[in-house]
């Protein structure tokens, strides 16, 4: 077996056609149909279903690919460091940003890629939790910045660099709400939408506990979206009430509740425990502690 195979397989599986893998290979289908039975061959299992001109992984060919990946990109992260990637300066960044994360690190992390490191390529990718951790998974991203309440515990996966940001109900400043001149009751608030983005059962638990059955997530939010940005843009411009990390809101102000709410949003990074790090994730690793320290909760 070797990773030549092991990325002629990666790549077939990816692409499901030998046309577009030997295109993609600079292959010939002979020589890649060789490297496919060889590989077979080694490791005693079929890998694809030949259904006439098409193909699809056998349950063997899953298993398989999964570990092949990850090979594969081990082996691709040992040749970058061979040829020395200038201490992360040049090469590839692959960074999985959830929801929160995405609305408060996008912009300053690609203005601080872009000033400070013009050779790296970085690339970011949003969406919620689940799928991002599943890419990582996948070996599609290096790193992810997520909710870490709504992670998992797992053996494979690595938390680190956890951070907490103050949240709360946000409003634009000439909301109704801000005119009482007292803290804003649960009844009150409810009054009006309330929007956020998916929410941890953590959360959910608090809420419910300092509110009562009334704050559960699933029954008193109205507006809920993936994207920070979109539920706070419409906060900006209605009497809606958004749910989320101050800082991802500019231009809001928190509601003094009563009782306070007293909650935080809590981010972490997020990788995979076997693998072994992007060069360039040392640079993500430093700027998101200088941001933290600047930004995050005391």
């Amino acid at each position: 077996m070797t990773l030549v195979q092991l990325r002629h397989f990666v790549v077939l599986a990816e692409v499901g056609s030998f046309v577009q893998a030997c295109k993609a290979l600079f292959l010939t289908q002979p020589a890649l149909t060789r490297s496919i039975q060889a590989l077979e061959d080694e490791l005693g299992g079929q890998l694809f279903d030949r259904l006439g001109r098409r193909i699809a992984l056998t349950p063997f060919g899953h298993e398989a690919l999964q570990r092949a990946r990850r090979l594969v990109a081990d082996a691709e992260a040992l040749k970058q460091t061979g040829k020395g990637l200038h201490a992360g300066l040049i090469g590839s960044l692959r960074v999985g940003l959830s929801s929160g994360p995405g609305a408060l690190l996008s912009l300053p992390l690609m203005l601080h890629m872009a000033e400070h490191h013009p050779k790296l390529q970085l690339q970011i990718s949003r969406g919620n939790t689940a799928v991002l951790i599943d890419a990582l998974r996948e070996q599609l991203l290096d790193a992810a910045v997520v909710d870490v309440r709504s992670v998992r515990p797992s053996a494979d996966l690595q938390v680190a660099q956890a951070f907490e940001l103050p949240a709360g109900f946000l409003v634009r400043p000439d909301h109704p709400l801000t005119q009482l001149g007292r803290p804003v009751t649960l009844d009150e608030l409810l009054a009006y939408p309330v929007a956020s983005t998916p929410l941890s059962d953590e959360v959910a638990r608090v809420m419910i506990g300092r509110y009562g059955p009334q704050a559960n997530p699933d029954d008193m939010v109205t507006l809920r979206c993936d994207e920070t940005q979109s539920i706070v843009e419409v906060a900006r411009r209605s009497l809606a009430i958004v749910l989320t990390a101050e800082a991802a809101a500019p231009g809001l102000v928190p509601l003094d509740m009563s009782p306070p709410l007293n909650a935080t949003a809590r981010f972490g990074l997020v990788t995979l425990a076997q693998r072994q790090d992007a060069p360039a994730l040392r640079i993500l690793r430093e700027w998101l502690a200088r941001w933290v320290i600047q930004n995050a909760a005391a």
